[in-house]
């Protein structure tokens, strides 16, 4: 016999925002991606969806292995909501919904419920019609879905997009043959500009929070933990107004229109159910390759490797494809590093590494979990190391002179400062947004964050102080470092050494859960925290390499 949470799944996912096939009442509408995948995935006998190599491009196999299609599956994330239920535990719905909002929406949408569970995140293990909705993720009638009513404005912000009233699926192309669509699904193709701008990711990827006291009372203002969009806005990455030689969308990187060799992808973007061309569909452009390429090897390893535990549905290839163009994207589009001044004075040497940040937004950006550092090696002509700063053992963490991981890199240990000058290996220098409370004191829970105790991420070029939004996306903990400014840094390193400095090595390392933030995580004790425990046990947590520079005697 079916539980009563089960029933009571089985009669909200009847609620009418989402819409059955062949069903055109008004209103907004949710449905699975698998309704999509009917004609916007590739098939042998289509010529539908495939680039000028006839290599596949269709959205929903592209989709199917990204952080977007698995937001809900996300142990990290699983995680990191318990945490914050267990520090304020009367806040455990407020907290849950709004997790929800943005790694489950079409169930947020539906109508979330706890039905005798005591926990929203029911909806995640719920064996019913709304429980596909929540592991469907930031699904196709989320994103196609948004009316453009409000987008780029504050109330659009945090999740506070519209879904079209008029079940309307919006894309960059005039004239779509709506028939099908209508047939299958009941939504309308439908011409909409707006999936091409920067403002409709802006909804999800502008996120403030409240920020509460141990009893769960608001103390204060909002805090703005990730602003993506508005770093994006103060740069000179925006396609808005007087838009400069550099001015690219968030949908130019992360849904680029060419493909893998730098060619405009022109073709029919949809095939019949029956897996063959509809004849009256003709080649479209631009088309936009559903790779949503973010910053997370971590996670997407995690489930390539435990699947099944984490019901993947995508193929191991679709995440592994996913993973690739991740890394990818991080070594080859996302920094540059170079070594200067080179200064070999008897015992003292110097030099200074500078980074350039490459993208469009703050190094790293998002949510604070993410760190940036230099590592730097010194060797003599025998390759012996005469110097180190920023190398990592085996679990991520950073060491010091010792060898031993800093206590920086342990739960309730110290912060590290931002730096302009690295004059041993117990120091490094590194990038990061870390928290503080209304007290001023390092946090790790979202929502006791307050303001930045220290935020030191690189700025996108083209950041101004002048900017509206400046006193949003500003630095923390950087002042009196002249050489910190938009879009690079130089940190100089002065250290004593014993014997003839041949060569110098420089790589930019990044970590998309930094050592330290997953010991403070892994010092909680919730179910879902264990089970991320094993699976972050069990992974290769070297950290990807953004950028490397050389120089040689």
């Amino acid at each position: 016999m079916k539980s009563w949470s089960t029933i009571a799944c089985v009669l909200l996912a009847a609620s009418p925002i989402r819409i059955e096939e062949g069903h055109s009442s008004p209103g907004p509408a949710v449905q699975e991606s698998s309704s999509c995948a009917r004609c916007h995935s590739n098939a042998p006998r289509a010529s539908a969806m495939r680039d000028a190599g006839g290599s596949g491009v269709a959205p929903f196999d592209l989709w199917q292995g990204t952080m977007m299609a698995n937001a809900s599956r996300d142990p990290l994330w699983r995680a990191a909501v318990s945490v914050e239920v267990a520090a304020t535990p009367s806040r455990r719905e407020e907290i849950e919904a709004t997790c929800l909002g943005c790694h489950a929406p079409m169930a947020e949408h539906v109508g979330l419920e706890e039905h005798g569970t005591g926990s929203l995140m029911h909806v995640l293990d719920c064996d019913a019609e709304i429980g596909d909705l929540g592991r469907d993720g930031v699904s196709c009638t989320i994103c196609h879905g948004m009316s453009a009513e409000g987008l780029g404005t504050e109330a659009s912000f945090s999740g506070g997009y519209v879904l079209d009233e008029e079940r309307r699926l919006f894309g960059p192309h005039a004239d779509p043959f709506a028939m099908p669509m209508r047939r299958h699904t009941g939504f309308t193709p439908t011409q909409g500009d707006h999936v091409t701008e920067s403002a409709l990711c802006g909804s999800c990827h502008t996120l403030s929070t409240p920020t509460l006291d141990v009893e769960g009372q608001e103390v204060g203002d909002r805090f703005l933990e990730q602003a993506p969009y508005l770093e994006w806005l103060n740069s000179d990455y925006r396609d808005e107004g007087e838009a400069g030689p550099r001015a690219a969308s968030c949908q130019s990187c992360h849904l680029p229109t060419l493909d893998e060799e730098g060619r405009t992808i022109r073709t029919r973007i949809a095939r019949n159910p029956g897996g063959r061309d509809f004849p009256p569909t003709r080649e479209r452009s631009p088309f936009g390759r559903h790779a949503i390429v973010g910053g997370n090897t971590l996670v997407l390893s995690m489930l390539r490797d435990h699947a099944e535990e984490l019901g993947v549905r995508a193929p191991t290839s679709a995440i592994q494809a996913a993973i690739d163009a991740t890394r990818e994207q991080l070594r080859g589009a996302t920094a540059s590093l170079t070594i200067e001044d080179v200064r070999l004075d008897g015992r003292t040497s110097s030099f200074q590494v500078a980074v350039q940040n490459r993208a469009g937004h703050k190094l790293p950006t998002a949510h604070p979990t993410r760190r940036a550092w230099i590592r730097v090696v010194v060797r003599d002509a025998s390759g012996e190391v005469l110097f180190a700063s920023g190398a990592t053992d085996g679990r991520g963490r950073i060491l010091g002179a010792e060898g031993e991981p800093l206590p920086s890199e342990l739960a309730g240990g110290p912060i590290e400062p931002h730096r302009d000058v690295v004059r041993s290996a117990d120091e490094i220098s590194t990038y990061e947004a870390v928290m503080a409370d209304t007290e001023g004191r390092p946090t790790h829970i979202l929502l006791r964050g307050a303001s930045w105790y220290v935020d030191d991420r690189l700025l996108p070029k083209g950041w101004s102080a002048d900017h509206p939004d400046a006193h949003r996306t500003a630095p923390v903990g950087v002042g009196g470092d002249d050489d910190f400014g938009p879009g690079e840094d130089r940190v100089s390193f002065v250290v004593e050494l014993e014997g003839e400095v041949a060569s110098i090595e420089a790589n930019l390392l990044y970590q998309s859960l930094s050592a330290r933030w997953a010991a403070e995580i892994l010092r909680w004790d919730t179910p879902e925290v264990e089970t991320f425990r094993r699976l972050y046990e069990r992974a290769v947590l070297e950290p990807e390499v953004l950028a490397t520079a050389r120089w040689r005697r």
